[in-house]
């Protein structure tokens, strides 16, 4: 029958079709629940091979199982686990010699009887690369010659149809998340070591970026002499962009700020007569300050807690440089 490819909605209430979607998602959350209620030792004896690979991880499946596998070597890799993707029909065809034996095959497949994923099994076996298997049919070929077996069984898909893989191919990627979480927790991985795995991303930035790759220094660090005249400081604050000026001594120490906050009110109290006043004597004493060698993050916290615009960098008691929120929000750190 050739169906076209525009097609007639049915006459649906929003009840009826907001309750096939709760409908769903309760389905598959059943069939979550009942795994973890199940789950055993295998899983542990899973993620202890994984954590041990010396090679990579290699997944494989063919069809939904194979978008799954997708996803789950890419979930391995994102935590610090080399692995990828080998097509099933592919690896029959020349992708296998991808393989070696210091590997780990994991093989996913809703029957455990999908002909190409077993005929990749016996490559595997000859180089002695152990086999975990995430299968809903326990009995079949691919449950009966693995190393490990994960069950993914599930009793109904939560299609309305019951037809559509939706509960099998959602418990074989949280079987995939269990597992690589666990040997996560082998492995000891921290957030800064997944922040290498993603250098491009928000989590990546904001693990890896420190006060020194953000702040303005040189030329660009506005700084100013207490003994200085205000119209001096004036000058500083306007010329460098940061709505403020370090404070310094003779020895070049800091001993405060001065912003344009400061200078609006200073020029409500004493007129134009407060620009030839020294700075020393107007600006704000123990201003917020933060390390160079300090997580962005960090001054992202100090700009939200204090209701400040500008940081100053310091080092050694001396001012090397002064960090904006808007050059922490450009970076996408915050």
């Amino acid at each position: 029958m050739d169906l076209p490819c525009e097609r007639e909605e049915r006459k649906l209430s929003n009840e009826e079709l907001l309750e096939t979607g709760k409908g769903i998602l309760l389905k598959e959350s059943k069939a979550l629940a009942e795994a973890a209620s199940l789950v055993g030792q295998e899983i542990v004896d899973a993620a202890h091979i994984v954590a041990r690979c010396k090679g990579r991880i290699v997944v494989s499946g063919l069809g939904k199982s194979g978008h799954v596998g997708r996803k789950t070597a890419a979930t391995f890799a994102s935590l610090g686990v080399p692995a990828f993707f080998l097509h099933a029909t592919e690896g029959a065809h020349g992708d296998l010699g991808m393989v070696c034996r210091e590997d780990v095959g994991y093989f996913i497949s809703n029957s455990g009887e999908t002909k190409e994923l077993i005929r990749l099994m016996p490559f595997f076996k000859r180089l002695g690369a152990p086999i975990i298997a995430v299968t809903g049919g326990m009995d079949s070929p691919l449950a009966k010659d693995a190393d490990i077996v994960l069950n993914s069984h599930i009793e109904k898909e939560a299609d309305p149809l019951g037809l559509a893989p939706m509960s099998s191919t959602t418990l074989q990627m949280a079987i995939g998340d269990a597992v690589a979480g666990m040997s996560t927790k082998l492995l000891g991985l921290q957030k800064e070591d997944f922040a290498l795995f993603h250098p491009g991303g928000s989590l990546g930035k904001m693990l890896l970026l420190r006060v020194r790759d953000l702040m303005g220094s040189g030329d660009k660090l506005p700084i100013t002499n207490k003994n200085a005249l205000v119209r001096d400081a004036l000058f500083d604050i306007t010329s460098k962009g940061y709505g403020a000026t370090a404070i310094v001594d003779d020895e070049g120490l800091l001993v405060g700020v001065f912003t344009d906050g400061d200078l609006r009110r200073l020029m409500e109290k004493q007129g134009l007569k407060g620009l030839d006043m020294p700075v020393g004597d107007v600006m704000t004493r123990g201003p917020r300050t933060i390390s160079p060698d300090k997580l962005a993050m960090e001054a992202v916290r100090i700009v939200e807690q204090w209701e400040v615009s500008a940081i100053i960098v310091v080092e050694n008691g001396k001012p090397i440089g002064m960090v904006h929120i808007h050059e922490i929000l450009k970076a996408g750190v915050a």
